[in-house]
């Protein structure tokens, strides 16, 4: 075989596989297997979105559209972040992109070239940091204290510690993916008057925005966004998908919330990147917004329940330091004594049948944990909990 006819560009080469990737190319396709590895459920995207997309398909509507998305669909999810945050969030604001990610690589396209940086909160998706330095930036991670309980806190002067005349980005996911943990409404005002001050954008992962489960006490249903405080133009740019909360994520649909000022520059990437999303899924998209608030709250109360079953089987284990989460769908939990999660992941699946993934993966702050998705069945999880309980119980030497 010939060689590549080049040299690739040097952030491409020092690409490596995640750390949650090398354990599920490890484990995936086997018999028997509970996999709680990744972000998804274990439901399937409800029928009425599946009827509606294929509705869609047959009344012909396979061809191109809106680089921005249907009007109409604009239009919904403008109108559900307005009664979702009591604000008035103009359709012309939201573009619909190809998945969450896609919406974050067209802004970090945007704002992050060479000799740039992005202060990072972590630990965090690893995806995030990858798509970064693909961009030539720098990641600046701000490693959230973790605290005695399990939990974690943001220190706001170690975050404004970590920018300087080169950052162009502060990005931070809220509800956090691996760590549950919430932003509260005053860390976020304090972040955004830190953006204006230095003239940079906050890119917000708002993904897991339903996910809280102190809901029916704080009265809110989803978690506080700096949508809510944020002028329009405002550097806020708000990241969110229909993967977590309507059970779609091999649909690979999102969409942003920008100021209107940079909606041209985002139709010009969008162009650019895929030409806008599939026409006939974006009206299964449309009726999953329209009509899916019923299943939202039974998703989110299902993977409370889960939340709570791991929690409290958890917690039982001397050696495990856990939290009850506050948000999102994991348990993101600390293990005494464990310096390489990956290979204990890897032990993990042998021994036990179950994929977790390696605290590692997600950046500073992530070794000496693992990650548990409980977004599925409390029988599933239960099942899980059987395998894994006997191992998490051994001395960690006794496992090298």
């Amino acid at each position: 075989m010939s060689a590549l006819p080049g040299p690739l560009r040097p952030e491409i080469e020092a690409l490596e596989t995640s750390g949650i990737q090398q354990v599920f190319d490890l484990g995936f396709g086997r018999e028997d297997l509970i996999a709680l590895w990744v972000g998804e459920g274990d439901q399937p995207t409800p029928a009425f979105i599946c009827d509606a997309a294929s509705a869609a398909m047959k009344a012909g509507k396979t061809f191109y559209s809106y680089k921005h998305g249907l009007p109409e669909l604009r239009a919904a999810i403008a109108a559900y972040t307005s009664d979702l945050y009591g604000i008035d969030c103009a359709p012309e604001r939201v573009s619909v992109t190809c998945s969450a990610m896609n919406g974050i690589m067209m802004v970090l396209q945007a704002v992050v070239g060479p000799g740039d940086n992005v202060a990072v909160v972590t630990p965090v998706w690893p995806n995030v940091m990858s798509a970064i330095r693909i961009a030539g930036g720098e990641v600046r991670a701000v490693q959230l204290d973790s605290l005695p309980d399990g939990g974690f806190k943001l220190d706001l002067e170690r975050l404004t510690g970590a920018i300087d005349e080169n950052t162009r980005a502060i990005f931070i996911a809220s509800p956090g993916n691996p760590t549950g943990w919430v932003m509260s409404a005053g860390e976020q005002h304090a972040v955004l008057e830190l953006c204006r001050e230095r003239g940079i954008w906050m890119i917000a992962d708002e993904v897991y925005a339903r996910f809280i489960f102190d809901g029916p006490e704080s009265g809110r249903k989803a978690a506080p966004s700096f949508l809510e405080i944020a002028a329009p133009e405002d550097p806020v740019i708000a990241v969110n998908s229909f993967s977590k909360a309507w059970a779609m994520t091999g649909w690979r649909m999102g969409w942003l919330t920008t100021p209107p000022s940079f909606v041209q520059t985002l139709g010009r990437l969008i162009e650019f990147n895929t030409s806008g999303t599939p026409h006939f899924q974006q009206y299964a998209c449309l009726t999953a917004i329209g009509d899916g608030e019923d299943y939202v709250r039974e998703t989110v109360e299902r993977s409370r329940r889960g939340g709570e079953l791991v929690f409290q089987r958890l917690s039982a284990l001397p050696q495990v330091h856990i939290a009850r989460p506050k948000g999102a769908f994991y348990a993101f939990f600390r293990l005494e004594g464990l310096s390489d999660s990956l290979g204990f992941a890897k032990q993990v699946l042998e021994e036990t049948n179950v994929g977790l993934a390696p605290g590692s993966a997600f950046g500073p702050g992530g070794e000496g944990h693992m990650r548990l998705c409980f977004a599925s069945s409390t029988q599933k999880l239960s099942q899980a909990l059987d395998r894994l309980e006997p191992l998490l119980s051994k001395p960690l030497r006794s496992q090298a």
